[in-house]
């Protein structure tokens, strides 16, 4: 149970911290206000770095469903755990998405924009078009799963301890590094959801919430594209990761 409590709090400080940065630029009257991607993804990869040193100590700290179900795949991860792991994970995002609400909403009653409301709780695609959508998102994914493996590894071998420990000591700065590089460089087309929990949580806070003029949640994106890209990403990256391993 403390693993799950724990990825719990490790996914609910990603979404407090990461969607905080959106609402900080996108709702009206914040002093943040069109801080710009470089604000956003810098802070995002921050958000990752924090979550993870927070829990990883106790969870090895996924705060990712797609992390999960992706070690899982290929034998670092026990199957048992994921169907915790993964509601755990959601849960933290629903908690907090909320929390940033209550942080900023007296600038959802200023902002009349329902694009930039749901903005804060969820991705929206630039150019929708499922199928590039679904695709961009498995490749940022794929990528995230093989870097995560890949600093893993080699973070365990500078250290020479095993993976888990090297989780523990310098991995969560690496994958808030990888996480910016991955929105600076593949986050553009999606919003860069990588995260099923990231994007499912708080759109159902979004849909539940009483935000003055919202607008719509838009689950036809919301079910598909953010939900299974991710995972179809992560299953792959991870065996990419293996495949690779096995070549040297």
């Amino acid at each position: 149970m403390e693993k799950y409590i724990a990825e719990m709090i490790g996914t609910m400080i990603l979404i407090l911290l990461g969607n905080g940065v959106v609402a900080n630029i996108v709702l009206v009257k914040s002093k943040g206000k069109e801080g710009g991607w470089i604000s956003i993804t810098v802070a995002w990869g921050l958000s990752v770095s924090i979550a993870v040193y927070t829990v990883g100590w106790v969870s090895g700290g996924h705060i990712n469903p797609a992390v999960s179900i992706g070690l899982a795949a290929i034998g670092k991860f026990d199957w048992s755990l994921v169907p915790g792991y993964i509601l755990a994970q959601f849960t933290g995002a629903f908690l907090g998405a909320l929390l940033v609400f209550a942080t900023y909403w007296k600038h959802f009653q200023a902002t009349d924009d329902p694009s930039a409301k749901l903005a804060v709780f969820a991705t929206i695609p630039a150019i929708r078009h499922p199928f590039a959508n679904l695709l961009t998102e498995s490749i940022a994914s794929a990528f995230l799963l093989f870097g995560v493996l890949s600093l893993g590894h080699t973070v365990s071998l500078a250290v020479e301890a095993d993976y888990n420990a090297a989780v523990f000591t310098v991995s969560p700065a690496l994958a808030g590094i990888l996480v910016l590089s991955i929105g600076l460089s593949l986050g553009g087309p999606t919003g860069y959801a990588i995260n099923p929990a990231r994007d499912l949580g708080p759109r159902l806070a979004h849909f539940l919430l009483p935000i003055p003029s919202k607008g719509g949640s838009d689950w036809a994106y919301g079910l598909i594209v953010p939900l299974f890209g991710p995972i179809l990403g992560g299953i792959l990256g991870a065996f990419s990761w293996e495949l690779f391993r096995s070549l040297f």
